[in-house]
């Protein structure tokens, strides 16, 4: 598989990390959509996102293999990205502290080749206990700075993992990209584009 024509549709320095930990060849040209969909379900939300950014890249470089992804937070059926600011993040963190709640992540595969599009659409959902986490806790957290940029306010490749008791499912859907399906479904996408 050539892995040098793949665009990374994202500026995330965690899936660019996940990426270069494969030996992933790419470059990154983050997309520019408008994230308000209105879609309650965290899973066809996480995939309609990805899908999209994934295809406002390819639309832009023919025959070129854009990979875009999106990662959400969902408790109690409440979707929760990118904290507004650090009372959001709070509120985010006492929603989940002693609770159990699920990290959603999108990811497609977009090819533009030959006036046909090609794309493939998948996500993974990860249950993630977290401990029972005082305030004096979760506000030195958020001094961090950590939380505010990622889905849920926390990260847990990070300093959340200390706020975390047990996960069910993939570690790395939760920090931003399921790695080794992602790497599968690549695998077979290509394959499909090219026979």
């Amino acid at each position: 598989m050539d892995t040098k024509i793949i665009i990374l549709a994202s500026g995330s320095p965690r899936r660019k990390e996940l990426l270069e930990q494969m030996d992933i060849l790419f470059e990154v040209k983050p997309a520019d959509i408008d994230e308000d969909l209105g879609i309650s379900d965290p899973a066809k939300l996480v995939e309609e996102l990805s899908l999209l950014k994934a295809k406002s890249v390819a639309e832009a470089h023919p025959g070129r293999v854009v990979l875009g992804a999106d990662t959400v937070v969902a408790i109690d059926r409440i979707i929760l990205g990118k904290p507004l600011d650090e009372n959001d993040a709070l509120d985010m963190l006492r929603s989940l502290s002693g609770k159990t709640h699920q990290v959603f992540t999108g990811v497609s595969f977009v090819c533009a080749k030959n006036g046909e599009i090609y794309k493939k659409t998948f996500s993974e959902c990860t249950d993630v206990v977290m401990y029972e986490n005082e305030d004096g806790l979760l506000k030195k957290y958020i001094a961090s700075g950590e939380p505010m940029d990622k889905a849920g306010g926390y990260g847990i490749q990070g300093a959340g993992a200390i706020l975390i008791k047990e996960i069910h499912g993939d570690y790395y859907n939760v920090v931003g990209l399921p790695i080794a399906r992602t790497v599968r479904e690549l695998g077979k996408f290509f394959r499909g584009i090219l026979y």
